[in-house]
């Protein structure tokens, strides 16, 4: 197993070097999804560290996907948009992060919001180190073809210096990270948690709470042999452009419409769904 460590100030530039490093330093292996005539995908154990992870520019051009799927992926994981998809028995999702996150299914205590504890331990202990949520269900996901990736989301408030406000880091731990084609979403949707849970913690305390720096941790980080040809293309890209033609600020009008388009479309979706019979019916 090959291991790597990646810290660069910004998401985009994050993530690229770390889905580079993959690519020349992984090992080659085999996945329980190749299908005969599939190359040997790269693997490797992960640690990539976005240090400001707000500043911009905070979005990377090429991470495979468009910026309304972007947009969906945000609402899916932060605000719970697909919930209502979790029916397994009906040969449908058997999970969303959203759900496990926030309303995590226990034997004892029933359903927990593991994010009500998170935000109110920090807030009466910021120097916490028991402010985590978990997906991973010994009594589900052992048995399922498609297994939660991320494992854990450990949070802590570490004090500013002089003036500056608190900073709130986030670790993230995935076991398993499709390096091209998932994680620039995973790592988009997951800062947009910790913006969420600084903002709820800056509220409880009566001060402000910055986003400080995330780290991902993926112990199989990884780009799959089916889909080299397209990565080729993304190798060709880096070539031909400057660093600043391969991202976008958040900001900028393109992405802002883009974000916007996505929010009509979950608008549409939404009300389709209210305006359905209930569910079971």
């Amino acid at each position: 197993m090959s291991f790597i460590f990646v810290a660069r100030d910004t998401l985009p530039e994050a993530w690229e070097e770390a889905v580079l490093r993959c690519w020349r330093e992984g090992r080659e292996i085999r996945t329980e999804y190749d299908k005969p005539g599939d190359p040997l995908s790269r693997d490797c154990t992960a640690i990539i560290v976005a240090r400001h992870p707000f500043q911009e520019p905070r979005i990377h051009k090429a991470f495979p996907g468009g910026l309304e799927e972007l947009e969906i992926y945000r609402q899916e994981v932060v605000l719970g948009i697909h919930d209502h998809w979790v029916d397994p028995a009906s040969g449908k999702w058997s999970y969303t992060y959203h759900q496990r996150l926030f309303a995590y299914e226990t034997a004892t205590r029933g359903v927990v919001n593991q994010f009500e504890y998170i935000i109110d331990r920090l807030a009466r202990v910021p120097h916490t180190r028991r402010a985590q949520a978990i997906t991973w269900r010994v009594d589900v996901d052992p048995e399922v073809d498609d297994p939660a990736c991320l494992q854990r989301m450990w949070f802590r408030i570490f004090p500013g210096e002089k003036d500056e406000p608190h900073g709130l880091r986030l670790n993230v731990h995935m076991r398993s990270n499709d390096a091209f084609k998932a994680a620039f979403m995973n790592m988009w949707a997951f800062t947009d948690l910790q913006r969420y849970v600084a903002e709820e913690v800056a509220k409880r305390l009566g001060q402000p709470v910055r986003p400080e720096a995330y780290c991902h941790i993926a112990d199989s980080f990884h780009i799959y042999g089916s889909y080299f040809g397209e990565f080729k293309g993304f190798l060709a890209s880096l070539e031909k452009r400057s660093f600043a033609e391969r991202v976008w600020c958040s900001d900028e009008p393109l992405v802002q419409a883009a974000f916007e388009s996505a929010r009509a479309v979950i608008a549409r979706e939404q009300q389709a769904q209210r305006g359905s019979p209930a569910r079971g019916n």
